[in-house]
């Protein structure tokens, strides 16, 4: 049953100020959790394992612009679907990009993939602009027993294991709606390696490893908010 296609209308979301992006970076300028720091700190310092501080970066879908507190190359341009003051370069279609071929040494995108139509345009876009030896470092949403269960109690986003997510001309997630989102992406793309390889061409996953439960649930939320438990880092971070 929780395989089955779940699709929330946006009205249903239990979680609050959803795609807020001014009062969601505020909160983490200004008065963050140490819940919240911790997950944001381990959503990007592991990128720093592939890069080096004279690399050229950009971030595509960045939220509420905070890799550049943790990444450690000195030029990263923050890029999103919007205007928000904290971008670098505002109005940044992920699928079709401003940028010239080959500019950048690597591309971040943190739970973004599993809001775009078409992840197949995705990658075709990134490989342009990469440097023959980019890389993209990707941290998104595993639609694992526990996510699929939290995703129907929050009614925030939904998950759809029935389409191909290497047809472009298939929609894998809902397009009318900035926010929605398919949770079951990632693992439809990652899950079988060689699939993804073959599907792909140009990249292949060097990396692949699993983060962000306890911590994930209980950080209070990053772009929408919801009530979280204050925890000391030492239990949540599994």
């Amino acid at each position: 049953m929780l395989k089955k296609t779940f699709r929330p209308d946006h009205k249903e979301n239990r979680m609050k100020n959803t795609g807020d992006l001014v009062n969601a970076r505020n909160v983490f300028l200004k008065n963050p959790s140490k819940n919240l720091r911790f997950l944001l700190e381990n959503r990007f310092k592991w990128m720093n394992d592939f890069i080096s501080e004279t690399d050229e970066g950009l971030e595509v879908g960045c939220g509420i612009g905070v890799s550049k507190f943790y990444i450690k190359a000195k030029s990263i341009l923050l890029t999103d679907l919007n205007k928000m003051e904290w971008l670098d370069v505002k109005d940044v279609d992920a699928l079709n990009t401003p940028f010239p071929d080959k500019t950048f040494n690597f591309v971040v995108s943190c739970n973004m993939i599993h809001h775009l139509p078409s992840p197949v345009r995705f990658f075709r876009e990134m490989h342009r602009i990469l440097k023959d030896d980019g890389v993209i470092l990707i941290q998104d949403i595993n639609s694992s027993l526990s996510c699929r269960v939290l995703a129907r109690i929050m009614r925030s986003e939904g998950y759809c294991y029935d389409v191909d997510v290497f047809d472009e001309k298939v929609a894998c997630c809902p397009t009318d709606d900035y926010w929605a989102g398919n949770n079951a992406i990632s693992n439809l793309l990652f899950d079988d390696r060689g699939k993804f390889e073959k599907n792909v061409l140009g990249f292949k996953i060097i990396r692949y490893s699993f983060s962000e439960i306890f911590n994930f649930i209980n950080s209070g939320g990053v772009t929408a908010k919801t009530v979280y438990i204050p925890l000391p880092v030492w239990w949540i971070q599994v």
